[in-house]
């Protein structure tokens, strides 16, 4: 009802700001984070929701003292710092932040695990299954596949997310691959970290969304958001390994304007084949080729093989308008967004589990976009940057000589495939490989087909089987024989 921004409902009226809010908080940590996405949406709430939903990335209701103490004194056996402030900066869904001082008077950001935060986890992934499960039988074939990726991926992505020792290997990972892109990471102090707790070099900054900031310190809104697509896309497009979670609380702007990213818990790889297919979808998109367009949705498994043609143009045309309009207002590319969804209930559609990430990266992005930007289209700002690092994107060398060196090096292995294959046909073992989405697809074909059959034949059975049991029934079991040949008949 927010989100279509309607008064009502079959006479239910949405929350008020405050009680949504404290309502999702009530949901617990697994809720929460679902939540985060529309805290940066400012293209479907207002200013007075937002304002309480922005509450949830950093500004949640901190640990009881008790909590506080005994989860302190599981994660450092020994004082280890100088100072220690006990009241937190930052309080989210799986932990809350302090300041403290090293012997040596380093300043650092202390993280500490909510205590059974892993169970609480837990239940609350039970509780998903548990709705899916009763709400399943509503949904398409397509549709129930949809849900059950992302609540999979989402189940696994929040119990890493608990485990702090994860979120340290992450941070360690990323830093390495992107130690000369510009942004800024915190260093961890290794010897202090566990399972419920990190401790790492305080970051100066403040939040991505805070407007107030970035006049004070005349940072340009257009350049800030400008360098956040840019890294983005080079983390997911180029080198397919991003961090997953770039809400406005893990997300800072220094004085000087550089990005301070923190939280590495939710750090993603994306398989090669997905990166290539999402680039030429995009590609695809932005040129207008229809058949780029869909074969690249097929092969990232989001469209069926056997899509009828006609649904797919006009799916692709409210995709196309959205790539081709420079001027899309918050209203407009919402209204879009939402015929898109639209379409795809036509269609054999399926969200694939690592789109899960993707959606949820590009969503938030798009709304900090629009914080500053009215008509703010960050699908548009992504293609000078491919454009630039095509070659890159796509694993090509980026000089002529060196692409047909590798040519060269690779024709010896070619004409051996191309022998065992001529070998294989002569001796009748060819195989053909079918692409695992397009056998999923032949899967159910198969199986609603040879069901149809069986449940043909168990009329046929069972009206032979009354007529030997009691020949008074025989007129039902002649009705029941014929229901049975009738479907045999009609089954394409």
């Amino acid at each position: 009802m927010l989100i279509k921004k309607r008064d009502s409902f079959l006479f239910i009226k949405p929350l008020k700001p405050t009680k949504l809010k404290e309502t999702i908080f009530y949901l617990g940590a697994s809720f929460i984070k679902l939540a985060q996405v529309l805290a940066t949406r400012s293209d479907f709430f207002s200013k007075e929701y937002l304002d309480e939903l922005k509450e949830l990335h950093d500004k949640l209701p901190c640990m009881s003292k008790n909590n506080f103490e005994e989860v302190f004194k599981e994660s450092f056996k020994d004082f280890s710092f100088k100072k220690f402030e006990n009241e937190p900066i930052a309080s989210a869904s799986i932990g809350q932040v302090h300041i403290a001082y090293l012997e040596n008077d380093t300043k650092v950001a202390v993280k500490l695990r909510r205590k059974n935060i892993d169970k609480q986890v837990r239940v609350d992934i039970k509780i998903l299954n548990f709705f899916n499960t009763i709400f399943k039988p509503l949904f398409s074939y397509y549709t129930k596949n949809s849900i059950d990726a992302v609540i999979n991926e989402f189940s696994s992505m929040i119990k890493d997310e608990t485990n702090l020792t994860i979120e340290l290997e992450n941070l360690k990972k990323f830093s390495k691959v992107y130690e000369n892109s510009g942004v800024l990471f915190p260093k961890p102090y290794e010897e202090l970290c566990s399972s419920s707790a990190s401790v790492m070099s305080f970051m100066e900054g403040f939040r991505f969304d805070d407007k107030n900031s970035l006049q004070k310190y005349n940072i340009d809104f257009k350049q800030i958001i400008s360098k956040l697509v840019n890294f983005y896309t080079d983390q997911m497009l180029i080198n397919g390994f991003f961090h997953a979670d770039p809400h406005p609380g893990n997300l800072l702007v220094n004085t000087n304007g550089d990005l301070v990213l923190l939280d590495f818990g939710m750090v993603k790889n994306i398989a090669n084949d997905t990166r290539v297919a999402i680039i030429e979808l995009i590609d695809g998109a932005n040129r207008g080729d229809f058949e780029t367009f869909v074969r690249a949705n097929k092969k990232l498994g989001t469209i069926s093989y056997e899509a009828p043609e006609a649904l797919m143009v006009e799916f692709s045309q409210k995709m196309f308008d959205i790539f081709s309009n420079d001027n899309l207002s918050s209203e407009s590319m919402q209204k879009l967004a939402f015929e898109v969804l639209e379409s795809t209930r036509n269609l054999p559609f399926k969200l694939p589990s690592d789109a899960v990430y993707i959606l949820r990266v590009s969503a938030i992005i798009e709304g900090l976009g629009t914080t500053y930007i009215e008509n703010f289209n960050g699908v548009k700002d992504i293609l000078p940057i491919l454009k630039d690092n095509m070659p890159k994107a796509l694993g090509m060398k980026d000089s002529i000589l060196e692409m047909t060196l590798d040519e060269i090096k690779s024709f010896p292995k070619f004409i051996q495939n191309l022998k065992n294959m001529v070998i294989k046909g002569s001796k009748g073992e060819l195989e053909v490989l079918i692409h695992k989405d397009q056998l999923e697809f032949i899967k159910k074909d198969l199986k609603d087909y040879f069901g149809s059959y069986l449940k043909s034949l168990s009329f046929i059975l069972f009206g032979i089987f009354l007529i030997f049991y009691d020949e008074n029934l025989k007129n039902l079991a002649l009705i029941l024989v014929s229901l049975g040949f009738i479907r045999v008949w009609f089954i394409k």
